[in-house]
């Protein structure tokens, strides 16, 4: 059974820095394109970075670009987002996602930006 499980997520205060995972089980983890979503309250899921099946390739939202750093461990089935110059407006659950035959979200992590 496919499964992704974020973690690493938080309180922070504005300024700092966090790293989120998400590993992937119960699938061919090398083949999927990994994206992180975010989900603000009262507001729509948004797409926050992409990275390609083999590390490759990435893009990112312009809100974070320069700020955060998708990566992945094929290896380890895992894919990284380091957050860094949090801001309060970054207050989301952040969710993974794997995308190629099938699409496959996690149960998301809580990171909250606040002094």
């Amino acid at each position: 059974q496919a499964q992704l499980v974020e973690s690493g997520g938080g309180l922070v205060q504005p300024g700092g820095s966090l790293r989120l995972s998400c590993a992937a089980s119960g699938f061919l983890f090398s083949n999927y394109a990994m994206s992180w979503y975010r989900q603000a309250p009262g507001k729509e899921r948004e797409l926050v970075a992409t990275i390609t099946s083999a590390g490759g390739s990435t893009n990112y939202a312009d809100s974070v670009k320069g700020r955060f750093t998708i990566s992945r461990d094929n290896a380890k089935r895992t894919v990284y987002l380091q957050m860094n110059s949090l801001q309060s407006e970054d207050t989301a659950v952040y969710y993974c996602k794997a995308l190629w035959m099938r699409v496959y979200w996690g149960q998301g992590t809580q990171v909250t930006v606040s002094s």
